[in-house]
């Protein structure tokens, strides 16, 4: 649901420059970029659905395959967060993961400020290895999610919320 156009140079840099600024205990920067616009999409598309028949016990049918190649080309911009955890400065774990987190949830908020549509998706791709070693991953780095950009064609619908009563408590001693 999200086509052309995209955002502009100028305001990529800034949606960028947003996700950049999220909380990073001792400024570590747990966190990279990887953009994919044009053509790449379509090359990073056919390298998924090679790596889809490699690790899949069956064989994809021709319709995955082809949903595959054509699996980023599903918005103009789609931009790849890599959690890099870094062991060496003390930093717990799961402050690296959440600013990683904060960056793909700043990605989206800034983009949506500009009148774009975004959706972040994990999916298969995120987890599997040889989608990692195309995306070249060190061992100290995983997929924090894959934030889609674009116009939005529909307006999505939201899903159902829990009641805050369910999820709310306050502390009182």
């Amino acid at each position: 649901m999200l086509g052309d156009p995209g955002p502009s140079a100028d305001e990529l840099n800034s949606i960028l420059t947003a996700a950049a600024r999220v909380p990073d205990h001792k400024k570590i920067v747990p966190w990279r970029f990887v953009v994919f616009q044009g053509d790449a999409r379509r090359s990073f598309g056919e390298q998924l659905a090679t790596v889809l028949q490699r690790e899949e016990t069956e064989q994809p049918s021709e319709v995955r395959l082809q949903a595959e190649c054509d699996r980023f080309m599903r918005a103009p911009v789609v931009i790849a967060v890599i959690n890099c955890l870094n062991r060496d400065r003390g930093v717990p774990e799961i402050e690296q993961v959440l600013s990683s987190g904060a960056a793909c949830f700043n990605l989206c908020l800034a983009a949506n400020a500009l009148g774009y549509g975004t959706s972040w998706i994990t999916e298969w791709y995120a987890f599997s290895k040889g989608a990692g070693a195309i995306l070249q991953l060190k061992e100290n780095e995983q997929i924090a999610g894959f934030i889609y950009v674009g116009t939005a064609s529909e307006k999505q619908v939201d899903r159902d919320r829990p009641a805050l009563g369910d999820i709310v408590q306050h502390w009182d001693s």
